[in-house]
């Protein structure tokens, strides 16, 4: 062999050694991503899990409990549900399955069964609207219940958008 061909064959071309360096860096950089902290929560899970048992999942604060409540003996046929601030809404399905009617003079409460009869009362006007109960709702806190359009029109509340009301339960 010649001495030019062994100096050839000593030498790595540029193309080569780029490519090493690439694969090096490569190779690198995947063994960072797989040391996961995954090994370290594990080992300090015995710490961590008393932290994760006292603190639970607040679930309250989207279904608000109505402001006040009076209980009436069940003698009386017209009891006081809640006093509290009313909104009006649209929607296309209820919850309780029936199609949304922006005519009809419906409500959405939290709890009282559906089919229940509502007479909502504006307390600043004492204009008052009896609506069934269709749907679930308002779950936005401070509300007791949010009404059709049409219940908001008769109640004069369209365009204030929300009202002081007292809800008694009619049937």
């Amino acid at each position: 062999m010649s001495r030019f061909a062994r100096a050839e064959s000593a030498r790595i071309s540029p193309a080569i050694s780029c490519r090493l360096l690439l694969a090096i860096i490569g190779a690198a950089s995947l063994a960072a991503c797989a040391q996961s902290p995954v090994g370290r929560q594990k080992a300090d899970l015995g710490a961590n899990r008393q932290a994760t048992v006292e603190r639970p999942h607040r679930v309250a604060a989207l279904h608000p409990r109505p402001i006040s409540r009076a209980r009436i003996p069940d003698g009386d046929a017209k009891r006081t549900a809640s006093h509290g601030v009313a909104s009006f809404y649209s929607d296309t399905e209820t919850a309780s399955g029936e199609r949304f009617d922006k005519n009809e003079l419906t409500a959405a409460h939290p709890s009282l069964p559906f089919g229940t009869k509502l007479r909502v009362t504006d307390v600043s006007s004492g204009r008052f609207v009896t609506v069934r109960v269709n749907d679930r709702g308002p779950y936005v806190r401070g509300r007791v219940v949010d009404i059709s359009p049409s219940a908001a029109e008769a109640l004069g509340m369209v365009d204030k958008g929300l009202a002081n009301v007292r809800l008694d339960v009619v049937r």
